[in-house]
């Protein structure tokens, strides 16, 4: 039986590497050795990256949501609390909006949790 050699499974998989490693500065985007590396690190930095964009963007909202509930006269943890209490449902992203473009809407709810909280 002929011997089927692995020379075009190797260049196909050489050239998925170096084409995620297009635009790397020199070595990294032409030589295959360095190029996996590198996509590698870039890869695995990409996956923590998406992990680590949740939590920047929930102390965004926290952060936000503070500053507003401290003009009305609350800390972050009393006014969260007190809408519990309450039963309102709503979620950080919805109130940090809402602290940002409804001031008023934002008011109403802080006294909500005011009343529940004293």
């Amino acid at each position: 039986m002929a011997r089927i050699k692995g020379g075009l499974n190797a260049k196909k998989k050489h050239n998925r590497v170096l084409k995620l490693a297009k635009g790397y500065r020199g070595a990294r985007s032409n030589q295959y050795r360095v190029a996996k590396q590198s996509v590698m690190r870039a890869l695995a930095t990409s996956f923590a990256g998406r992990r680590e964009k949740k939590r920047q963007f929930r102390q965004l909202w926290i952060a936000r949501i503070n500053a507003a509930a401290r003009l009305n006269g609350l800390s972050y943890s009393k006014f969260m609390f007190g809408l519990k209490q309450a039963g309102v449902d709503l979620n950080r992203k919805v109130l940090a909006d809402l602290a940002v473009n409804d001031a008023e809407g934002f008011a109403t709810l802080a006294e909500i949790a005011k009343s529940k909280v004293s």
